[in-house]
């Protein structure tokens, strides 16, 4: 029975913000148990609160926005940190930040997962409580959905996503990621792999507001024909990869880790927490086990 752990030691980090384009220093914090993840704005007087909860969620637009229950701070772009707080086994965490996002760092989850490393984790004496589907929950918007399903096969965690942007960098057969979906897995083969756009995207989203601190060097850049990157890819279905992990962080703001099997095809942040929404709605879909 896995028991539940923290961050060790306190660890902290300056970055870029995606949308907003502010500097933000970000400090991670050991938490007791049954915390949860919160995140702290240090930089309002006095400082705020945001529990990492599916119900806080007020934006989806490009990325995962949290607004308190007051509505006097929100915090935004949480999923990456998200995802390799649960790759990294992390259940509680108190994550600090002076401005009003979560740096981008690389456009990954793999900068977080660095930092959570060097910080170390250390068990507490508590169970880790799963949520186990046990009948399916499916929300729809057009020809795109998003669904959990209980897992037959008997795996914690099994991801089945696929992506649809007809682009000649994006082959059908790059669209396409089926795995069982433990910590090592989602080390080894999601937490690099990087947010995207496409470049005749980018002066639209700056004239609203997103995208300010956007560059090459924190996400990849597609243009009507190929990848921009000098480096290329990291995989070859880097992009359907990073959906994955959009999904994984969004998914533990149900406040647990899921055992179950969950099933996307175009899916992104707003779909992903209307299915949590729709799941924490339906209590007999789901129980929690340990």
């Amino acid at each position: 029975m896995p028991n539940q752990h923290t961050i060790a030691s306190d660890v902290s980090a300056t970055g870029v913000a995606l949308h907003s384009g502010v500097r933000v220093q970000i400090t991670l914090k050991g938490a007791p148990r049954d915390t949860g993840i919160i995140f702290r704005r240090t930089d309002l007087s006095p400082p705020q609160d945001i529990p990492a909860r599916a119900e806080l969620v007020r934006e989806t637009r490009l990325a995962t926005t949290l607004v308190n229950d007051a509505g006097t701070a929100k915090v935004a772009t949480v999923e990456h940190l998200l995802a390799a707080l649960v790759g990294c086994g992390i259940d509680n965490a108190i994550v600090e930040l002076d401005n009003l996002e979560v740096p981008i760092m690389d456009g990954s989850a793999a900068p977080f997962v660095f930092l959570i490393n060097q910080a170390g984790v250390v068990a507490q004496d508590a169970p880790r409580r799963y949520m186990e589907i046990l009948q399916p929950v499916r929300v729809e918007m057009g020809d795109k959905f998003a669904e959990l399903l209980p897992n037959l096969a008997g795996a914690q965690f099994e991801v089945d996503f696929t992506i649809d942007f007809s682009h000649p960098a994006i082959p059908d057969d790059q669209c396409r990621v089926r795995m069982k979906l433990d910590d090592s897995d989602f080390l080894d083969h999601i937490s690099r792999a990087r947010t995207f756009g496409f470049a005749y995207e980018v002066e639209t989203l700056r004239s609203i507001g997103l995208a300010q601190g956007g560059s090459m060097e924190n996400a990849v850049v597609l243009d009507e024909y190929k990848v921009l990157n000098r480096e290329g890819l990291r995989f070859a279905d880097e992009l359907a990869r990073h959906k994955v992990l959009d999904a994984v962080g969004d998914l533990f703001l149900l406040g647990h880790r899921v055992r179950g099997k969950y099933h996307a095809f175009k899916s992104g942040h707003e779909l992903n927490n209307k299915l949590c929404r729709a799941l924490l709605a339906k209590p007999d879909a789901w129980r929690y086990s340990v």
